[in-house]
């Protein structure tokens, strides 16, 4: 009985406390909808923009060098063979700038 008496006066105590204890709540009551044009989203993408702006233009710029080098590359190797080929025999091809020269005189040769 007196197991049984302590028992129930424990719960009696915990339940207490529980209802005690305020419960979070929300109010649901209000519905707020937004067309997404607000003033953090408008910087957000003006500043999206700017990035992708600005990666698009150092993209282009890498592009352009890569495109020159390449073009620059490719016509050192028609002027080599044109160098290589030609009926001069004074001509030759200078490896470290890329030039056709004249062996007598240092001078480019138009090959």
């Amino acid at each position: 009985m007196n197991k049984l008496f302590s028992a129930l006066l424990a719960t009696v105590l915990t339940s207490g406390v529980l209802l005690s204890v305020p419960l979070a709540s929300a109010k649901t009551d209000r519905l707020i909808i937004e067309d997404g044009n607000n003033a953090a989203s408008n910087e957000a993408a003006r500043q999206s923009k700017e990035q992708w702006n600005d990666t698009r233009n150092l993209r282009s710029k890498v592009n352009t060098r890569v495109e020159k080098e390449f073009d620059k590359a490719d016509r050192a190797f028609d002027t080599r063979d044109a160098c290589e080929k030609s009926y001069n025999v004074n001509a030759y091809w200078e490896e470290n700038t890329l030039r056709c020269l004249d062996r007598r005189t240092g001078r480019p040769v138009a090959p």
